[in-house]
């Protein structure tokens, strides 16, 4: 398939999970793909499972410094860029009393500070046409117990995505938000959890979906590649819940 033909196409956070699956998809439908990830050796895992076609760059999403190298080693691979999908992000949620400065700043700089200014630093390379995607939360939209600071960080990307969408539109920037609800990714098996709570907290996060399942990061990756093709071109400045109804019902 071709929907994506020929696009030249950034996915932040590819190394797993729902960025992974997308850089898997948007490979499928034709695009040319490079990924960022933070570890060295995730990124050569990643390349092992999507082939040597895809660009890897290593890059911290939180190191602003490290959004004008990225782009820089675009602009020497590639002569523009058509999709950005900002997914990388730091998924901690503990208890408001358990908070502590450098934590709450490293999480807003990995989810929203970074993400700023990358879009800063790739505003040269971004095409006319193209598609800015920016990953956020329905725990933006939902009073879910110790996320406070994750949706706040969230709900500020989102809010990127109306606001900048004004700001770029006349460019032929399109930016918009994919939020995702509860999704089967890696992610809670790095909270250094046993077994047997690991299991309970998935248990506990199913039951706040409608739907009663976890998202498939592959159904998150097919809203990704809509919002990244044409056939969304008169999509603009606005959130795309794929959340099983945790965000309306």
């Amino acid at each position: 398939m071709s929907r994506l033909k020929d696009k030249y196409t950034l996915i932040t956070g590819g190394t797993g999970g729902i960025g992974l699956e997308t850089a898997r998809q948007f490979l499928a439908q034709g695009a040319k793909v490079a990924i960022t990830g933070r570890s060295a050796e995730a990124l050569r895992l990643a390349g092992d499972a999507l082939g040597d076609e895809v660009l890897l760059i290593e890059s911290d999403a939180g190191d602003i410094a490290g959004q004008r190298r990225v782009a820089d080693t675009l602009a020497q691979h590639w002569p523009r860029l058509d999709v950005l999908f900002i997914n990388a992000g730091d998924v901690t949620h503990r208890p408001l009393q358990d908070w502590d400065e450098a934590t709450w700043d490293r999480l807003q700089d990995t989810n929203l500070k970074g993400p700023f200014f990358l879009i800063q630093a790739l505003l040269p390379l971004l095409h006319d046409p193209s598609s800015v995607i920016l990953c956020g939360s329905v725990s933006a939209r939902i009073g879910l117990a110790q996320s406070s600071a994750y949706a706040a960080s969230k709900a500020g990307l989102l809010s990127l995505a109306r606001t900048l969408s004004g700001e770029l539109i006349g460019r032929g920037i399109r930016v918009n938000g994919l939020s995702p609800g509860p999704t089967d990714t890696a992610a809670l098996g790095k909270l250094g959890l046993p077994p047997e709570e690991e299991q309970a907290l998935r248990d506990s996060i199913r039951q706040l979906v409608p739907l009663g399942r976890l998202g498939k990061p592959w159904e998150l990756a097919q809203a990704a590649v809509f919002l990244a093709s044409d056939e969304s071109s008169f999509v603009v400045g606005t959130e795309l819940l794929v959340d099983g109804g945790v965000g309306n019902i």
